[in-house]
């Protein structure tokens, strides 16, 4: 990793023994007051990530579903806190429509974050619980200028969702604020203050849940106070794989982060570095790799006990290899599910000096999730359950008190059993595509994470459209329009190519404490700080 790299004309990486990368500077204010008040890095992360409930409600909310994977200075864990659907769903209740709603109370499904914010904070943080939030109830109380970016998506997501019930929360003035208006929300602080004080049980056992289930059956939807109750953070080992001398880490199913490495796996068996960087024959294997490992991901991936192949059969080196002979390195191709043998999101990362690393994410799916807001709480909550097929036969069918197949993914990469960096791009399907593109970035290129940030990208589309951002080089683009591909170059300032926050780790010949150099996305509001 060449840390001197960057480019003139964008940010260099920052430095720092203890560190926390996030798409909003207020957040990531609020994590270096965290390590200032004698915090970790589990604990400037949840900081952080509670006010970016507040400061940065178009990707995040109260009522979505977190995923983390971090170093405790010995080894990594994973935490799936993603929640069920509604014991009461069924495919008999939807039996109307061809596809899951979009938005609305029948996407919601049980919201595991708060959950999620409680476990770590008990099982890896130094901080007491309530000392998490100071940040985030000031913000909500007193207010803050909303950040430009944060602006442009709040109009986006108002003009769509004003209809949804309680989102009128969100638009006191009939609208949504502009860039540098203050924003407050005191509903919010005092939900805060509650989850706070108790621990998180409030909102799945007490006032808050009452609060969530009455308004679910005012609406005539199925979340209950039972499914609240019901619900458990997971503690999952990481799926992994090696990959040019690292290893690449990701959430085991339900989560899509298995895409990234089944992709990365691929470019094992072609001829990737005989490729130039930034060349077009460079990006026509990442992203023909990444549309084959796509197939794979919606046809098998849901939970493991419904799953019919394995996260391992998918892996295997036979598998990878048979899938990357499809591939084509002069031609853009057409890629079916493989069949092996059987055997709205924000995304940060911390690390501190004494070596933990945690790579960190939460989200209510699209935007501000269903556009539900239950009144009085500044609760807003998630779509998740859009993730799901109403086909039977899929393993991602719709049922009662199942977790989606999930988007939100954090990354971690180790080199010989020893932490490299925590990383993630947030952005629905741009997430595991993301994945692949800052591992080759750094494991292949060998770029700091700020310049493996800024580098240009590509994006296979919601509906499987190649887009790509402006920044290409005009030849790159014919030379992919050449290979058969059709690319739409975006805007300028277009939003569809995620957000990355990026930590890796310096080596260095003192091995009493730690050192890192950080990179945050150019193309959000986001800041590194260093403590």
């Amino acid at each position: 990793m060449d840390l001197s790299s960057f480019d003139a004309v964008n940010r260099k990486p920052v430095f720092a023994r203890n560190m926390i990368a996030t798409s909003q500077p207020l957040a990531s204010q609020a994590g270096a007051a965290a390590f200032a008040r004698g915090g970790n890095a589990v604990d400037a992360a949840l900081a952080a990530a509670i006010t970016l409930t507040v400061v940065e409600p178009t990707m995040n909310g109260l009522g979505g579903d977190a995923f983390a994977i971090l170093w405790d200075g010995k080894k990594l864990h994973g935490m799936n806190g993603c929640g069920h659907s509604p014991a009461a769903w069924s495919l008999e209740r939807f039996k109307h429509l061809k596809v899951m709603p979009f938005r609305g109370w029948e996407t919601v499904t049980v919201p595991g974050q708060v959950a999620a914010w409680a476990d770590l904070s008990e099982k890896f943080g130094a901080l007491p619980f309530e000392d998490l939030f100071v940040d985030a109830i000031r913000h909500a109380m007193d207010g803050f200028p909303v950040s430009p970016v944060i602006a442009k998506q709040w109009e986006i997501s108002a003009q769509e969702l004003a209809p949804q019930p309680g989102f009128e929360a969100f638009m006191p003035n009939g609208r949504a604020p502009r860039a540098g208006e203050i924003w407050r929300f005191a509903d919010q602080a005092v939900t805060l203050r509650e989850i706070a004080r108790t621990k998180g049980r409030s909102f799945y056992e007490g006032r808050l849940a009452k609060c969530i289930a009455d308004f679910a059956r005012e609406h005539g939807a199925a979340l209950s106070e039972a499914d609240l109750a019901a619900h458990q953070t997971s503690w999952v080992d990481p799926i992994s794989l090696a990959f040019k001398g690292v290893h690449v880490h990701e959430i085991p199913p339900n989560g899509q982060g298995i895409a990234a490495l089944i992709a990365l796996g691929m470019l094992e068996y072609l001829p990737y570095e005989q490729t130039q960087p930034g060349s077009a024959e460079r990006a026509h294997l990442e992203i023909e790799v990444m549309r084959a490992a796509f197939a794979d991901l919606y046809a098998h991936i849901s939970v493991p006990e419904t799953m019919k192949v394995s996260a391992a059969d998918l892996l295997s080196p036979a598998y990878l290899k048979q899938r990357a002979s499809l591939i084509d390195p002069h031609k853009a191709g057409r890629y079916e599910a493989g069949q092996p043998e059987s055997g709205g999101t924000i995304y940060l990362c911390a690390a501190d000096a004494d070596g933990r690393m945690i790579s960190y994410i939460q989200s209510n799916f699209t935007g501000f999730g269903s556009g539900v807001v239950v009144p009085g709480t500044g609760i807003s909550l998630h779509n998740r359950g859009k993730s799901f097929q109403l086909d039977a036969d899929h393993p991602n069918a719709m049922a009662g008190g199942k977790r989606p197949m999930h988007t939100i993914i954090p990354a971690f990469m180790t080199r010989d059993g020893k932490p490299v960096m925590a990383f993630g791009v947030m952005g629905a399907n741009m997430q595991a595509q993301g994945h692949i593109q800052m591992t080759l970035r750094q494991a292949v290129e060998g770029l700091n994470p700020q310049a493996a940030s800024d580098r240009p990208r590509w994006r296979i589309d919601d509906h499987g459209e190649l887009i790509m951002e402006a920044q290409w080089p005009a030849a790159v683009i014919e030379g992919l329009k050449a290979m058969g591909h059709t690319p739409t170059v975006q805007p300028i300032d277009s939003l569809d190519f995620g957000s990355a926050q990026l930590i890796a780790r310096i080596e260095s010949d003192d091995g009493d404490t730690a050192a890192y150099a950080g990179g945050s996305d150019t193309r959000r509001d986001g800041m590194v700080v260093g403590y």
